[in-house]
């Protein structure tokens, strides 16, 4: 109720009560309860048919978008001034409310029933705002409007100047007058057109909810971020044009927004979570393959982790073993000084290192003065072979140029100078790659015979005077870009097939030169001599060899060739000797 100059805080009972009966559940508890009152000025009081209260309450916005039908004013239920209203003029003499137990359910004025939410409230189907229904009060007062413009009307009396502070923002209009608020509420009632709510309005948007929240969890990891989006835009429309349907042809509000949002968030949290999951994939993958790996290819396996396979697959792969020849002699002079050779070791490991890394290697481990490196894993690499070739090239011209370096050193400091001299094995093939180890310990490591005969090779450099052998798969990759020059048909310990291996002794240039042509002539007909079983031939092209200008990187090669054929002159090979040679040390 408004107040005025003699407006009074309590209520007057003993003023007519607006009669109220309840059908269903204790109907008190849902509504909204004011502990106060602000009474009408006595007169008007005592002389009215009725007493509602005006009192509107707004949602959380701000926005009047449901005005409460029946209230709780100082322990009285009372009804809302336009509901008042439609009693009188109905000549209702009492309100029947209907309650479950989930809230009130209606309203009742004789035949005239008004649905509402639990607590009481009519939602507003606001009509467009027509000024035509406005008359100033003023003119009523002095006349100027005709007695049958209002005759017959129910008659609202209320300020519309914003000074007076009843002005209401609703979905239709930022200011609107509280009194038509009310009118709003009377041509709601009186013409049918009053918005509800259904029972089964919250169960279906809960439902709703839950299937697009299951749909973009099962989904969402399967469908890209385009076709995502459009199909989430689908629904999302499909979602607003059912709740519009409802609400212009049948007047139900049925608020999709909820399962909206709810499956945006959804969708956030399973980004949010994929980014989590994916940041710390990225940091398990540096840290894991940060020490094996250049810094290029770990930022490219971070970001296509799909590329990595952790548990161990098989591949064609090319394998690596370096070692340094004497370094037991090299070692001896540092053992009053075994911080220099710890010194000298990182100083030469570290190029090595480089120049694998630099052609997409993968260092599998130290072993000492031993690297072991891999290719073609964890990431594809088309030219492994010719990118474990060039890595090897790489390496000889670092160790000479740290050679170098060291002699100069050792002139100037007045001590001993030993070169430093590595042998490079080489082999292409299948093998097992993955995370090998135990349950407390493991490293993404490689196994397989191919991984033997490289270690074999390497450990034959030594014997065949060249310091980078390879496996025939491996020359055979790399014959039209490096100079390779085949040395011997070998049988492996272990091994049921014979292998040819080769040299790599340059690139393009040295492929070319004339130097290298006479190198492998004479070296190809020594071989030919000799797996003929014409032992005084090979021992005829050994002696033009170490004539030639090509002697002394040919030497060790003939020394080897010589002392074999020495001993087959002796005690000859079996009848079905196809030139293999069985290596028995490592």
């Amino acid at each position: 109720e408004s107040g005025g100059p003699e407006a009074r805080a309590d209520l007057d009972r003993t003023l007519p009560k607006t009669g109220i009966a309840t059908r269903g559940q204790d109907a008190e508890r849902f509504m909204w309860n004011f502990p106060g009152l602000l009474r009408n000025v006595s007169v008007i009081e005592h002389a009215a048919a009725g007493r509602g209260l005006f009192t509107i309450k707004p949602e959380r916005d701000g926005i009047i978008r449901r005005v409460p039908m029946i209230m709780l004013a100082q322990g009285d239920i009372m009804p809302s001034l336009s509901f008042e209203m439609l009693r009188v003029a109905t000549g209702s003499d009492t309100i029947l409310i209907e309650t479950d137990k989930s809230g009130i359910i209606r309203l009742r004025l004789g035949r005239v029933q008004i649905p509402t939410d639990t607590h009481g409230q009519l939602w507003l189907h606001y009509a467009e705002r027509d000024p035509s229904i406005y008359v100033s009060a003023i003119d009523v007062l002095e006349g100027r409007v005709p007695p049958e413009r209002i005759a017959g009307k129910l008659v609202l009396i209320g300020p519309s100047a914003a000074g007076l502070n009843d002005i209401k923002t609703t979905p239709i209009s930022p200011a609107m007058p509280g009194v038509e608020v009310h009118a709003q509420v009377l041509e709601s009632a009186l013409t049918g057109a009053i918005l509800t709510q259904p029972y089964w309005g919250l169960p279906a948007e809960f439902f709703g909810a839950l299937v697009l929240g299951l749909l973009v969890i099962v989904f969402a990891p399967q469908l890209g971020a385009v076709t995502l989006v459009v199909v989430g835009a689908v629904f999302a429309t499909a979602l607003m044009g059912l709740s519009w349907y409802f609400y212009t042809q049948h007047r139900l509000l049925i608020d999709f927004t909820y399962p909206m949002l709810s499956t945006t968030a959804i969708y956030l949290t399973l980004i949010f979570a994929s980014f989590v999951r994916e940041q710390s994939q990225r940091r398990q993958i540096r840290s894991a393959f940060g020490q094996y790996l250049s810094p290029a290819l770990v930022e490219q396996l971070a970001h296509s982790p799909e590329k990595l396979v952790l548990g161990g697959e098989e591949r064609e792969m090319t394998i690596m073993f370096s070692d340094v020849r004497g370094f037991t002699t090299i070692s001896e002079s540092y053992k009053h000084d075994p911080q220099g050779l710890t010194r000298l070791m990182n100083r030469f490991l570290t190029p090595l290192t480089n120049a694998i890394l630099a052609r997409k290697g993968t260092i599998d481990k130290y072993m000492g003065d031993a690297i072991m490196a891999f290719w073609n894993a964890p990431l594809d690499d088309a030219r492994h072979q010719l990118n474990a070739c060039e890595a090897a090239l790489d390496m000889l011209a670092r160790v000479d140029e740290l050679n170098q370096a060291r002699e100069q050193e050792a002139k100037d400091g007045g001590h001993i100078y030993i070169p430093i001299n590595i042998g490079i094995g080489l082999n292409t093939g299948v093998c097992v790659v993955g995370n090998l180890g135990s349950d407390q310990r493991f490293d993404y490591s490689v196994l397989g015979d191919s991984v033997n005969l490289a270690s074999r090779l390497e450990g034959q450099s030594k014997e065949y005077g060249f310091p980078i052998i390879v496996g025939s798969k491996t020359a055979l990759a790399v014959k039209d870009r490096l100079a390779i020059l085949e040395l011997d048909f070998v049988m492996v310990k272990g091994k049921t097939e014979p292998e040819v291996i080769y040299a790599i002794t340059g690139r393009d240039d040295v492929m070319h030169s004339e130097r290298f042509q006479r190198l492998r002539n004479l070296t190809i007909e020594m071989l030919a001599a000799y797996r003929s079983r014409d032992w005084d031939e090979a021992l005829t092209a050994i002696g033009r060899g170490r004539r030639s200008d090509e002697a002394h990187e040919l030497s060790k090669l003939y020394d080897l060739y010589e002392a074999r054929i020495r001993n087959y002159q002796k005690s000859p090979p079996p009848d079905d000797w196809n030139g293999a040679y069985a290596l028995m040390t490592k």
